[in-house]
């Protein structure tokens, strides 16, 4: 089993939670006069179990993603924001800060020229195709 320590993990959290749960409505709540019926104790624990188990999915399936430490330079990706002169980009199916000199408008295809600390200096696939700006005005430009 490919993910044993998580799984393992998940299913002694998921009882605990559950226990402190029945011990909250079966010994606390009563002693503040807040008494719920069995079902309703059962139908809790049904939902914590539901969301436990939704969660372990999501999160077994976010240990098995590769990372990415950068995009290369050529990399292509699409904005996610206007950038003027920042704003946000997917690529490779990552969010990514990003800086371009010139306007680019939301939804259009971008290619990576750059990189300063973790933005990505970006330009429009369309000028990059015909002349590609130069990367040291986007160093020098403060965001």
């Amino acid at each position: 089993m490919k993910y044993k320590g998580y799984t393992v993990h998940t299913i002694i959290t998921t009882l605990l939670e559950e226990a402190a749960l029945a011990t909250v409505v079966l010994w606390l709540l009563p002693m503040f006069g807040i008494n719920i019926p069995l079902w309703g104790l059962i139908l809790m624990m049904a939902a914590l179990g539901a969301y436990a188990w939704v969660n372990y999915r999501f999160g077994r399936k976010a240990l098995g993603k590769k990372p990415i430490i950068s995009p290369d330079v050529g990399s292509r990706g699409r904005t996610t924001t206007p950038i003027s002169p920042t704003g946000y980009v997917r690529v490779n199916g990552e969010l990514w800060r990003a800086l371009s000199s010139s306007t680019i408008n939301a939804g259009e295809e971008i290619v990576v020229v750059g990189m300063k600390e973790m933005t990505l200096l970006v330009s429009s696939v369309e000028k990059a195709n015909h002349e590609c700006e130069p990367i040291h005005s986007l160093l020098s430009t403060k965001y």
